[in-house]
Order: structure tokens, then sequence, then C-alpha cells
């Protein structure tokens, strides 16, 4: 790689309708000018139809902007499916393009820069007033993430097919779900809100002292994943996704001795006495200037990021399982733990109930199948309310926000405030890659 790539971002996809918002003047593809006006599209037998437009009617929409710094707006879905979900209007610099993904919907994708793209992410997932060198850190290993699912776009690793007859349903979630463009705009690949998400200066420095440097391990970019908060111990990729091995995503304590656990976090004892005490680590932080620092407004609302309590009753249980799973397992009896990783995460789980029992899994599902959105994570341990045999509820004890695998983005940011540069802050959540600037 030589120069920037350009990259296609999905930012709604398969809806109905959605009004474009052109901020500035625009290019059809076929030439012709278009002016800066709201502009509704809808999709009828797989063709584009706008109303307000129609020139704008065809198999296919692309609008290119007239300078470097034409913008568009409209309204996307941010959080999806988890306990932050809700729409908002984002302003988004680039090229437009409107596709139908089926007979009657419409996808919306923006092509976009790399660069102009990181720019976004560094501060939709968290705040633009973090800490540079914090800022630094988030930049590379977005760029890395991203250039390493590209890299892997033509061999994807495929994803287990559903069972609905096996007593077990192990499922895992990645990027290649998504058709017709690289990467969506939400937490299912990384969050990329848009150009107005930029309200600090502190993160086109730090976007541009990072230009194209990239988290490198044995010649290839590095899958860098990261989650908010890994509740003091960063967990293994294969606990949340295909069993291939990353060197560079191994369980660590997020701390500066880096030692984990003994005993390991895989028995029950010895989750339990963690999950129920608060242990030092970097991302055991409930300084209200630092998180009001480094959290967007919507994640600061989530407070109990690093331990955490829920109650479930049995009757809730069966009927996400119905609604979630297409299992009816009769009155729940028990949620039996199968396998932790070393973080303490659930990799697997026992529902057990009145009609029969299934094993879930991984962490993921596990934390779908549990609740109305999303546990904050699957690292916790059971107690129940009423009899043993035939309990009312279920208390989950638990630890951390997110599947806890790489860079713990809470931790880091402490790291950062702590007078670590981002090489140290790499160093530490990827053992073993190195820096390198690829264009």
């Amino acid at each position: 790689m030589t120069s920037e790539p350009l990259i296609a971002v999905g930012l709604v996809e398969n809806v109905p309708e959605i009004t474009v918002e052109l901020l500035d003047s625009y290019t059809a593809g076929d030439g012709s000018p278009v002016s800066s006006g709201r502009y509704r599209f809808t999709c009828r037998e797989g063709r584009i139809i706008c109303r307000e437009n129609k020139s704008l009617c065809a198999a296919a929409v692309s609008l290119t902007g007239t300078t470097p710094f034409s913008r568009f707006r409209l309204e996307i879905t941010i959080g999806i499916d988890f306990h932050w979900q809700q729409k908002k209007e984002h302003t988004f610099s680039g090229a437009v393009r409107l596709i139908a993904q089926s007979q009657d919907s419409v996808t919306v994708i923006n092509d976009v820069p790399l660069e102009t793209y990181i720019h976004s992410v560094s501060c939709s997932e968290m705040s633009a007033h973090s800490p540079e060198e914090f800022l630094k850190a988030h930049s590379i290993i977005s760029r890395s993430w991203l250039l390493a699912q590209l890299a892997a776009k033509d061999n994807p690793v495929p994803v287990p097919p559903d069972d609905t007859t096996a007593g077990e349903i192990i499922r895992w979630y990645d990027r290649q779900t998504h058709t017709g463009f690289d990467v969506c705009a939400d937490d299912h690949c990384q969050r990329y809100q848009g150009v107005d998400m930029i309200t600090s200066g502190t993160v086109s420095k730090a976007v541009e002292a990072t230009r194209g440097m990239v988290l490198m391990y044995d010649g290839k970019p590095c899958d860098a994943r990261f989650s908010k908060c890994c509740g003091g111990v960063v967990e293994d990729f294969r606990l949340a996704w295909s069993d291939t091995v990353h060197p560079y995503l191994t369980p660590l304590t997020d701390a500066e001795n880096e030692t984990l656990p003994d005993p390991p976090l895989t028995g029950e004892t010895a989750a339990r006495l963690f999950f129920e005490h608060a242990p030092e680590a970097y991302c055991n932080c409930s300084d209200a200037a630092i998180l009001g620092s480094v959290l967007n407004r919507y994640d600061q609302t989530t407070n109990d990021f690093y331990r955490w309590t829920v109650t479930i009753t049995h009757e809730e249980v069966s009927t996400l399982l119905q609604k979630k799973l297409s299992r009816d397992v009769g009155r729940v009896l028990a949620l039996e733990p199968v396998k932790r990783g070393l973080s303490g995460r659930l990799e697997t789980l026992r529902i057990v109930g009145e009609k029969h029992s299934v094993i879930i899994g991984k962490e993921l599902e596990i934390r779908r199948a549990l609740s109305k959105t999303h546990l904050y994570s699957s690292a916790f341990v059971v107690d129940t309310v009423g009899p043993a045999d035939r309990p009312e509820a279920f208390i989950l004890t638990g630890a951390g926000w997110g599947h806890g695998v790489g860079l713990c983005q809470i931790g880091a940011a402490v790291m950062a405030f702590r007078g670590k540069n981002f090489r140290e802050i790499l160093a530490h959540y990827y053992p073993g890659s190195v820096i390198e600037a690829l264009y």
C-alpha cells in the first residue's frame, strides 16, 4: 500500500425510505448538477426513486461533492440493539451512494478517504476531548482493524450456520455479515458518526501525527479489536469470535503488572471473588473528571461499567429465549456456566429448562439472550432468588462493558492520563505488535 484508500461505509441499511439533505452542491453519476436541499429516496421493484429530482431515479444513485469539503446530512440509528440505542442526525463529508439491496429497501453508503473516516471514528468511539496520546493510539488501532478487515474480505472465516435442532447454539458475529460496503457506521464495526463529532483540534492533531501508521504482526495489519471496559482482565480473541489465533490478542491484566490472576478466573470460585470485588486496574476508574473528558455524553449514562448487577426473572429468561433464539425450554430452572475465558467471561452457558436444556455461546449470543438489549458483558456469576430447584429469578453479578478483547478504551485513556504515550499504550494491549507507516 502506497496511498490512502477510499472506504465504503454503510450508514443506513435496508430501510423503506430515507431523507438525505445535501448541504452543498453535488454532481450525479451522469455528470448533472444537483443543488443543495432535502431529497427523499424510496425503493420500488429494485429501483431507487427520488420524488424531488426525477434524474435521481435509477437502479443506484451516486452523488459526488463538487469540492472535497462538500457535506450531507441524514438521520442514523446509533447503538443498534444496545442499551444506548438512539436516532441522531449526523453530517458527513465525501460521496454518497444509494443502492437497492432488496426490491423495496434502500441502503446509504458514504465513500470517504480512510483518514477522514479515522478522524470521525476517533471521536465517535470516545470523546474528542480525550488525552492526545490516547487519541493517537485509537487512531492507529482503528486504522489497523479496518485494513485487516479489508485484507480478509476475499478469504473470510465462515460464521457457523444456525442449527435449530441441536442442543447447542454457538454463534459469533463479524463484519462479513455486511454486503455492498466495507464496514457499517455503528458499534458492530466501529462508530462513525460524521464530521460533526470532530469538535476538538486535538483529534485532528492526533490523526495527522499518526497518518498511515498501522499495528503490524508477522507482516500483516493487526486485527486490533477493542472494547469499552475489560473489567480488569483482557480476553482472548477466540472467546468472542472464530478459533483463529492472534498472538497479540491475548489475555492480560489491565494494570502495570500484567500477570493474570492466580487461581485463574476460569474457575467459578475465582471468578466470583473477582467479580464481587473491584481490584485495581487501569479501567477501575470512577473519577468524574476523567470519565467526563473521555466518554461521549450518551456513554456517560453508563456509570456501573466496571462492576454491575442485573436481576432477571425466570419468565423473562423464557420469553427472551423464545424471542431471540426461537427456543421454548419451558420454565427456566438454572443458568449454569460451562466454559469461561481467562477474564472470567463466559464462552458457553447452559440454560436448564423444564422441557429441555440448551447450551449457548459465544459471548455476544449470551449477552443477547439474557437481555432485552445486551448485557454489559458475559463476565458474570449467577445467584438465584427463591427455591434452589425452582428459582423465581436470577441475579447476575458481572464485570466490564463489551467483549474485553484487545484495547480497553477506558483503561487506555487512564493510562494516557497517567503519562503513558501511545506506543506504551499499544505495547500493553497488543504485545508483540509493531507500528509501521504504510503510506
